[in-house]
């Protein structure tokens, strides 16, 4: 046969009818196929048991804290109980033995009929008396448990250790002898007069949010040279709720009248060139921008001045001077060895003869330098005064204050939020109910009137158009009479402001309730849901 031939039909065959190839290696494999999955469902079936198991012993813990929480409000329930039932027996042995006393006295009055009024009278007061003593003993029984109670929350709660009253002492020492020196260096001088500084703010009031860095402010008072005068102008009717004013400064006559005097010339009645060559220039010349005192060229001002009379006070022996920037105010830091006082001084120009200034602190981000927007700093401080007179020795309102202006801090609720809800607060509700007894209550209070605040998104301004203020407070007769300022106005613009406020609301109502139930606190960072 031809070679070629047979090759073709070689291929052929080969073609049409195909081996089997590796039929034992097929078989191999899908054995282990079938074992891998056989290995892989015996693994989820254990998962399962697992996760079955973990969930059983999760809701046997939740079920154990339900009974215990159960448990713990029977024991109190119980114990209430017990004391209710103990003063209702002990009224019933008493009034067992006024009615036994009472038959012996009408036995008496039949045998003695001279003395009935007069037993009569005995009796009921006997009775009267008997009850008053039940009822003392289940009031002072509850004012205990009452006491008991907030002394066990004030343990709870970690106090700072803070030194206030001696920080704001050494800090009103150090500024009476500034004044000393303001009065001789300014007093022929045409700056401002500088009055004895006022401490305001939260240390002078008797708390602080924070332990450590307190700031000790004071306002200083400015009444005009001599030749000047100052003329409070409100900037705008449409900004009344902001209440921002401007200080216009005058020239005044001193040829005649109360302004005469004999070592200066009057800067509107001499010539221009005698004032240049005879006397320093006005208050316009130096610190005013056109006709308004300036804020910021005031700061720099007083910056000069701090720092050239401090040399000549007697704490500059001992301790160190270092100023801070401000464009506002004047900041500066005093430190002797491991002690140090962070001081802030604020100007302002009284409002008439009451306790409303206008002040350099900014209330906004932005203030121009000739605003200076009205302050109530120093009213505030008088109404706390105000309370601390009238309050018992062992009132907690600042503590409640101090607690939850420090619980606040990393939310958006403003320390002046939380003051102004305690002020109002004070101002309805006895001082002889801030007590330890009292405590419990008076956080609810405050929390809950946070959230009712929240709800409303209303917080009416604790000075503005405030009727009921104490009477030692003055107050000019607009401030007085004005329509009542919202601070939570930007709630009402801002829904999604308001959405977020709720809801950290929430986890700060949880913060709270854990504290007071002695639950662990969370992580930082830890959402927590009612």
């Amino acid at each position: 046969m031809d070679p070629i031939a047979f090759l073709f039909v070689l291929l052929k065959s080969l073609i049409q009818y195909p081996q089997p190839v590796a039929d034992g290696l097929d078989e191999e494999t899908r054995l282990r196929m079938e074992a891998r999955a056989m290995h892989l469902e015996w693994e989820r079936l254990q998962l399962e048991e697992e996760v079955e198991q973990l969930t059983q012993e999760q809701v046997k813990q939740v079920q154990l804290l339900q009974l215990l929480a159960v448990a713990v409000l029977l024991v109190l329930l119980l114990v209430l109980w017990f004391i209710g039932w103990k003063s209702s027996q002990r009224r019933e042995e008493d009034e067992e033995e006024n009615r036994g006393a009472d038959e012996e006295e009408v036995g008496n009055v039949e045998a003695n009929q001279e003395d009935n009024v007069g037993n009569e009278g005995v009796n009921e007061a006997a009775i009267a008396e008997n009850d008053n003593d039940v009822a003392d003993e289940v009031q002072e029984e509850e004012d205990d448990f009452d006491d008991y109670l907030g002394e066990v929350v004030m343990e709870r709660i970690q106090w700072p250790e803070q030194d206030l009253q001696g920080g704001c002492e050494w800090t009103a020492d150090l500024m009476d002898n500034y004044a000393i020196y303001f009065g001789h260096v300014l007093s022929n001088s045409f700056y401002p007069v500088l009055q004895r500084a006022i401490g305001v703010g939260s240390a002078f009031e008797g708390w602080s949010p924070r332990e450590q860095d307190v700031v000790y402010s004071m306002l200083i008072p400015m009444t005009p040279p001599r030749g000047h005068s100052f003329h409070l102008e409100l900037e705008s009717e449409e900004q009344r709720h902001v209440r921002n004013f401007r200080v216009r400064v005058q020239l005044e006559c001193t040829c005649t009248g109360e302004q005469q005097a004999e070592d200066m010339l009057c800067f509107l009645h001499h010539p221009e060139e005698e004032l240049r060559s005879s006397q320093d220039p006005s208050l316009l010349d130096t610190l005013c921008t056109g006709s308004y005192l300036d804020v910021q060229k005031t700061a720099r001002w007083f910056y000069q001045l701090v720092r050239a009379i401090w040399p000549a006070l007697p704490q500059s022996h001992n301790w160190h001077l270092s100023v801070m920037p401000s464009t506002r105010s004047c900041q500066f830091k005093v430190t002797y060895g491991q002690e140090s006082f962070r001081i802030e001084l604020f100007f302002g120009v009284r409002r008439g003869d009451s306790a409303i200034f206008v002040c350099s602190q900014p209330r906004e981000a932005y203030t121009a330098s000739t605003t200076w927007p009205e302050s109530y700093a120093v009213a505030e401080v008088e109404f706390f005064k105000h309370i601390a007179r009238q309050a018992p020795p062992d009132s907690l309102h600042l503590k409640c204050l101090q607690f939850f202006t420090r619980l606040s801090l990393g939310f958006s609720f403003s320390t002046y939020t939380m003051k102004t809800i305690v002020m109002h607060l004070l101002n309805i509700t006895p001082v002889s109910e801030w007590r330890r007894r009292d405590l419990v209550v008076r956080l609810l209070d405050i929390i809950n009137s946070l959230h009712l605040c929240l709800r409303a998104k209303c917080l009416h301004h604790f000075i503005v158009g405030n009727q009921r203020l104490p009477q030692d407070i003055s107050l000019p007769a607009d401030v007085q009479r004005a329509e009542p300022y919202n601070l939570l106005q930007h709630l009402e613009q801002q829904p999604r402001a308001h959405t977020h406020a709720l809801y950290e609301y929430r986890i700060l109502y949880k913060w709270f309730r854990r504290i007071l139930l002695a639950e662990d606190l969370p992580d930082e960072g830890e959402e927590l849901w009612l």
